[in-house]
């Protein structure tokens, strides 16, 4: 194994996050998101199995922003962004992420309802 390899590919991810992180609102928002759930996630004490779903779902998320960002760039270069073909490639791309978004809040109130004490009654 080479170790120095191994530390450049390292780096270079790294360098992929923080240039998602600085172009990209939409992932600054999540990343933010994805702290105070976290945070919360911890002062509410919640479960081990609880805690390993919502750190997944995290990660999901994310990741699939760093993957919507990687296609919008790839696509910019095979044609304008006047292209109806590009235009299309990049709203599936952030509905691929919005729907993950959208199902990861959904489980995360399933998660969390029962530790905020409310009660609908």
């Amino acid at each position: 194994m080479n170790l120095v390899r191994l530390a450049r590919s390292f780096g270079d991810a790294w360098k992929g996050v923080k240039y998602v992180f600085k172009h990209e609102q939409n992932f600054r928002f999540q990343a933010a998101a994805a702290l105070a759930v976290l945070a919360a996630g911890v002062a509410l004490k919640l479960e081990r199995a609880e805690f390993v779903l919502v750190f997944f779902l995290i990660i999901a998320v994310l990741v699939l922003e760093l993957i919507n960002s990687a296609v919008e760039k790839f696509a910019d270069l095979l044609k304008p962004r006047l292209s109806h073909q590009i235009e299309v490639i990049k709203d599936i791309m952030a509905a691929v992420v919005f729907l993950a978004a959208f199902g990861s809040l959904v489980i995360g109130l399933i998660i969390f309802w029962p530790h905020l004490g409310i009660d609908l009654d």
